[in-house]
Formats: C-alpha cells, sequence, structure tokens
C-alpha cells in the first residue's frame, strides 16, 4: 500500500500543479491581452479580472499539493483531506473522476488506515 499512497501523493501535486500553472495562464493571457488593446481601460479591466480569476484558481489548486505533501509524509490529517478532495474532484472529469475513485480505493484499505495512524 505504500507504493499506491507514494502515487496518490504525487497525483495530487501534479493535479494541484496543474492547477497553478492553468490560474498564472490565465492571468498571463488576460493580462496581455489588456496589454497588447493599448485602451487604459481595458488594461485595467483584463488585468484585474485576470487577477481574479488567476487567484481563485491558485487557492482552489493548493489543497491538492498540501494534500500530496501530506501523503508522503504520512499526516493522518492527508488521509481526511484526501477523502474531502476525492468526492470535489469527481466532478472534474475524467482524470478527477478517475484520482477521486482511486483515492477511495487506496485509503479505504485497512493496510493504508495502520500506515496513518502509526
Amino acid at each position: 500500500m505504500r507504493t499506491h499512497i507514494k502515487i496518490l501523493g504525487w497525483l495530487y501535486i501534479a493535479l494541484g500543479a496543474l492547477g497553478i500553472l492553468g490560474a498564472l495562464a490565465t492571468f498571463g493571457v488576460l493580462a496581455g491581452v489588456g496589454i497588447l488593446s493599448g485602451e487604459q481601460d481595458a488594461f485595467f479591466l483584463l488585468g484585474a479580472l485576470g487577477t481574479i480569476a488567476g487567484t481563485f484558481l491558485a487557492i482552489i489548486s493548493l489543497p491538492n499539493v498540501l494534500c500530496g505533501v501530506g501523503l508522503l509524509l504520512y499526516h493522518g490529517w492527508a488521509r481526511i483531506l484526501a477523502f474531502v478532495l476525492a468526492v470535489l474532484n469527481l466532478a472534474n472529469a475524467p482524470a478527477g473522476t478517475v484520482l477521486g475513485i482511486y483515492t477511495a480505493w487506496v485509503m479505504l484499505q485497512d493496510e493504508t488506515r495502520a500506515l496513518f495512524e502509526e
């Protein structure tokens, strides 16, 4: 089960990192379009929108990274967070659905429960 927990940890880190990269890309595209428009109002509006959208995407991606690190270190809170994120990620088809099902399978094993209680 240790191998499955490590795989799961790295998958959560990768999913969170992709979300953070998406946040940076969202900010960059919106701010870049605002700059290229040459309009001060468009730059301000698109820059603000890019900042808000990018910040939101980064904030919702950070728990995945945190969960992945916690799983790799076998912290008890990471097991609970993994369950919560598994349910939330089910709507993120297809990768989130597969990750959610895999998380449930790994975390519900008796051997996994024993590893996190040590």
